[in-house]
């Protein structure tokens, strides 16, 4: 049985430099994620939810600006903010079918719990933007991994909602705030199948 939520290291406590883990070795090897399509029941519960957003915080954080924040979808809050989705493409899409309405409406039902999760930089801060906005992709990506080892599944998307105005005003998002992903947490209906990895040869050079 996995901890849930482990003792959060005191201000200026030692911590190690390194932790040899075969563990997090294969899980990193075979870490993939889940389409939302493929997610089920049962999802992660509240102090899960808790473990999990505490380690995706733990991202990397140049002076630590925490340029982020979370939303979290579970329950009938998903089906509310289908409601706004529903809206919002119905709004910009008068000829849609009822049928595509619908499916707008039921797309955070897909998995039992969704993350938002909101680049927001301090654009005033010397810490560039940028690497701030980097910051925001670590945490989701932490957030993957921590799903992973508390054996759920998990998917890190965006889709047309992320990029909508209305959508974002209805989450009373910022000017300056953009959704880094959709991080939706679930059981899994079935496996997912690997897919194509980079060559390194292709990617990697080194300098001379």
């Amino acid at each position: 049985m996995l901890p849930k939520l482990m003792n959060v290291p005191e201000f200026g406590a030692p911590l190690p430099a390194a932790h040899p883990s075969q563990e997090a070795v294969e899980l990193l090897w075979r870490r993939r994620s889940t389409p939302a399509d493929c997610m089920s029941g049962p999802g992660p519960d509240a102090e899960t939810i808790q473990a999990i957003l505490t380690i995706a915080a733990r991202a990397p954080d140049h002076r630590r600006v925490v340029p982020f924040r979370f939303i979290v979808f579970e329950k009938d809050a998903r089906a509310r903010f289908g409601d706004v989705l529903a809206a919002t493409f119905a709004k910009d899409n008068s000829d849609a079918e009822a049928s595509r309405v619908e499916f707008e409406r039921s797309r955070f039902l897909r998995a039992p719990v969704v993350v938002a999760v909101i680049s927001s930089p301090n654009t005033g801060h010397k810490t560039p933007v940028w690497e701030q906005t980097l910051t925001a992709g670590a945490v989701c990506q932490n957030m993957l991994i921590a799903a992973s080892a508390y054996g759920f599944a998990a998917q890190w998307i965006t889709e047309w909602y992320a990029f909508h105005d209305d959508v974002n005003t209805a989450l009373s998002m910022t000017a300056d705030e953009k959704i880094a992903g959709y991080i939706y947490l679930g059981g899994a209906n079935e496996d997912p199948k690997e897919r194509a990895r980079p060559v390194l040869g292709d990617i990697v050079q080194r300098y001379s």
